[in-house]
Parts: structure tokens; sequence; C-alpha cells
């Protein structure tokens, strides 16, 4: 990076990032990141497991009978905003006066299926009694209550629940209390993430928000603590200034602020591999804030985190006991090929074509290098229209084949080929995880040396008025886990309920009964 000021150098050692970090970041954006090379979708039988109801309440014995030896943690992404969940609801704001027209000449001139949805279900949110106790009296019209009542949501100076992390948003009405998707989690990681009497969460939040959470823990630790029978231990991260990007013009030199300043920016759910990286337990639960179930899916949750740990546990033992094995140095051939077996047909793993030509202290190295890495299961849900990134085979620049969670934004929708098999998908991610991140030791993996930095993401996005490209970093279950061994299992699709837009409050799937 040239012409680089004090002031510039300031600002890198203020966030504790290097400059050659920076000038690989602009080298990133010269390059351009390519897309990625699938192979083929996996499915149910070629990349994807499925379980009989036999098997799954085997796996659940597996990790019931090692339970109390494990330690565990649940680890939940927590930052997201909920801006984007009112997105529509903004926009009514801007758009319509109660005024000058009537709400039904709103939604015939926009067509606002959103908003005509919102309005004529209002009453079943969760915090609609919230909201109404504040608004009482006040509307003039029933169009003019469904105005005042959005205005007092979002408002700054009313309810401003725009500005909330969407963890502490109301999500479930009880009928005496609602809840929101943080409490929801403490209750999930008492059925499934508990040693002992005590359960351990790890929220990712953002550093504003910090006072938000830990008043929301204060307020709801005894009910729950009392509801579950469990101690709750609580820990939470920030995002690290360290995992920001340099933002670029779009001839690729350094964006500046109007007052002269680099623009760094967020890089995305990927630096969140750094957060992972600090936590250290036998098994580690991954889930988003947003995917929370109502009571009557709780116990479907539970039993499927449960085959998930119990499939990671069976398969971690014995690949604990070939790492061991090939570290003693008294490995026979016959020893070679039950592990090459074990790798490629439980672990997924894909050898190079030459492996047979190599000899046995070479193939001892290789299954050494591909055995002794972090092992990730990944539930997967049948598609059904929703959002996400899928589970693909690809092949890297150099052949390699590996199992991989790839996103739409890394597949090259001009190439025809790649769109076939796209369409031939037939699973999503959820986000439903389950991590071993120790090896047969008990020493933790360094996690970010198994992050494959050439499948990060470069967006076009504006500041002041200008156009810029940023870069994200690899997502944290993309590229940041690339180089982890990976399985894939079918989980069922009452485990998944995200809330992406307000109206997804409205699905029975987050109505209590």
């Amino acid at each position: 990076m040239s012409g680089i000021s004090e002031n510039d150098l300031q600002l890198l050692r203020q966030k504790g990032i290097s400059r050659e970090k920076v000038n690989a970041q602009i080298e990133t954006f010269r390059e351009g990141i390519p897309f990625v090379d699938l192979e083929k979708a996996a499915i149910v039988g070629d990349g994807i497991s499925k379980f009989s109801s036999l098997e799954e309440e085997v796996l659940v014995g597996v990790f019931e009978g090692f339970k109390s030896s494990l330690s565990l943690l649940k680890f939940v992404p927590a930052s997201g905003a909920a801006s984007r969940m009112f997105k529509a609801l903004f926009n009514f704001l801007d758009t319509y006066n109660p005024s000058e027209e009537s709400l039904n000449a709103y939604l015939e001139r926009t067509n606002d299926s959103a908003i005509k949805e919102f309005s004529q279900r209002m009453g079943d949110l969760p915090f609609y009694g919230l909201v109404q106790s504040k608004i009482a009296g006040k509307a003039l019209s029933d169009d003019e209550k469904v105005y005042l009542f959005v205005k007092e949501l979002l408002s700054e100076e009313a309810m401003n629940y725009g500005f909330y992390p969407k963890g502490l948003l109301p999500f479930h009405n009880y009928g005496e209390h609602t809840e929101t998707p943080f409490e929801e989690h403490l209750k999930e990681g008492a059925n499934y993430a508990k040693s002992g009497d005590s359960a351990t969460l790890h929220f990712t939040i953002s550093e504003q928000h910090a006072e938000m959470f830990a008043s929301e823990f204060d307020a709801v630790e005894k009910r729950v603590s009392t509801a579950t029978k469990t101690s709750f231990n609580v820990g939470y991260s920030y995002q690290k200034a360290s995992t920001d990007t340099i933002a670029v013009n779009m001839d690729n030199t350094p964006f500046r602020n109007s007052d002269g300043s680099l623009l760094f920016r967020p890089g995305g759910h990927g630096a969140l591999i750094e957060n992972l990286n600090e936590q250290d337990a036998d098994i580690i639960f991954i889930k988003n804030i947003d995917n929370v179930v109502v009571p009557e899916n709780a116990e479907a949750v539970t039993h499927s985190k449960k085959v998930l740990a119990g499939l990671l546990t069976k398969v971690q033992q014995k690949a604990f006991l070939y790492a061991k094995l090939l570290d003693s140095h008294k490995v026979s051939q016959g020893h070679l090929n039950e592990i090459r077996l074990f790798l490629q047909e439980q672990l997924n793993v894909r050898l190079t074509d030459g492996y047979d030509s190599y000899s046995t202290d070479e193939q001892v190295k290789i299954l050494q290098d591909k055995i002794n890495r972090p092992i990730r299961i990944c539930g997967m849900v049948k598609n059904e229209g929703e959002p996400g990134g899928g589970p693909f085979w690809i092949k890297d620049a150099n052949g390699n084949i590996s199992l991989q969670i790839i996103e739409s934004a890394q597949i090259d929708m001009a190439k025809e080929d790649q769109m076939t098999i796209l369409r031939n998908s037939t699973h999503f991610n959820p986000v439903d995880l389950v991590c071993g991140v120790r090896n047969y030791k008990g020493e933790k993996y360094n996690l970010s040396t198994f992050v494959d930095h050439k499948q990060g993401f470069i967006t076009e996005k504006t500041k002041d008025g200008k156009a810029l490209k940023a870069l994200e970093l690899p997502g944290l279950w993309n590229g940041g886990m690339a180089f982890w061994n990976t399985i894939f299992v079918e989980v069922a699709s009452t485990t998944f309920n995200p809330v992406k837009t307000v109206n997804d409050l409205l699905k029975p799937s987050h109505q209590v009964n």
C-alpha cells in the first residue's frame, strides 16, 4: 500500500492489523476471488448420511454414555442487529401517511404483501400487548393504529427495536411473559449441552449491546435456572477489530473517508473463527441466535443434537485411536489400509490418485495429516425454498476433492454445468454444527490453520455516495472450516426455524400453544 501516512499507521496499530495483512487484502481485490468448482451436489448416500430411528437411538446412547466425562459448550453467533428483520416496516414508515390515504389504498398502490400480512395478524406478534399498551387511545382509526404500532416499535425515541440485537427481541409469547432467542438458547443448552448441573454458553455479540445482554441474563436467569434445574456459565466476546478488512475504490486503491482516514469494514461471520478458536471444550455445539423453537419442537431439537453429538463422539474415538497408532511408528500395511478406509468412508476424505504409489512412510505422513484435524458434524435440511448455502463436493485448484458448505455467491451462475449441479442439490445448510476441536492428546487445534483464505467474498457497497469494494472473510462454516474433516447428516426440518423477517414470527413454528 503506497502513500501511507502516520495517521494510517496509527489506525493499523489501534486495530491490531499489520501492513502486510492490508497489502494481502488489496492483492486479493486485484486478483479477485475465483468461483468454487462444484464437482457434484452432496446427496443422501453420497456425502450426506441419513439414519434410521434405531440408528439414531444408538447414537444418542453413545453421547449419553460419554457425556459425563466430556466438557460441553454451546457457541451462538449473536451479533446480528434486528434492523434487516424490520426492513419492510421501515419502508412502510417512509412511504405511508395515514392522514393522506387509507391503508387499503396504500396496499393496492404498493402491492406490499408483507405489510398486508403484518397488519392483519399484528395480534399474533409476541410483543403485540407491550406495544399496544403504549399506544392505547392514541389512534383515531384502525389504519392509524397500524401506523402508530409500527412507529412505536421502531422509532429511536420509542421502543427502538430496529437498534436491538436480534437475540434480545421478544420472539415467543408464553402468556404471562415473552421470551427472547437468548433465553430460548439457554433452555436449549440445558437440554443437550449440560455437564452435571451446569451448562456453558458463549455468545458472540456487538460490543454496543454488551450491557443489554448482561441485563437480560440478570432478568431471566432465575426463571430459566428454576425451570431447567441448571446453573448457567455465560460468556461473551466481540468480533475483533483485527479481523476488519480494508475497503477499496473500484480501481482497487484504498478507500478513504471524507476526513482522509482509511475505511475498514467488519469481516463478516468468518471473523468469528477467531472467537471460536479461543473456546475450548470436548464438544462445541454451534447454532445461530435467530434459530429457536417453541416448546412443542424442543424435544425434536434435543434429540437431533444428541444424534449429531453421538456421531461425533463415535467417529472421534476411532480417529483418536488411529492417530495414536500412526504416531507409534508400529503401523502395518493392514493398519494403513484400515485407516484409509475409515477416512474415506467415515470422514468423507478423498486421497489423491497417486497415494498408492507412495512409500509406506509417505503414506503414514499423508494419513497423519488427514486424520489430525478438527471434525465437524453438520446437520442438513431438505430443500424447502429457504435461503442459505448447501452441501457440495468441490474440486480445488490442485484437483483435490472435498466436502464443503458453499454459498450461492461462490458459484459461477454463468456456467451451465455449475447451475445444473446447483439445481440438483437436495439439501441446504441450517447452521447446525457439532464440533470436535481437540486431538487425541487432548490438545486444542489452532483453528486458524484450517481456513481456506481463497474462499472469501468481494461485494460492492457505497459510502457517502461513492462506490467501493468490500472484502468478507471466508464464512465461519464455509471457507473458515474448509480444511476440517466433515460429515453431513440429514436432520428434521422442524429443527430449523430462523427469523429473517418480522413476519416469520407469525409462522406456526413460532406460536406457543
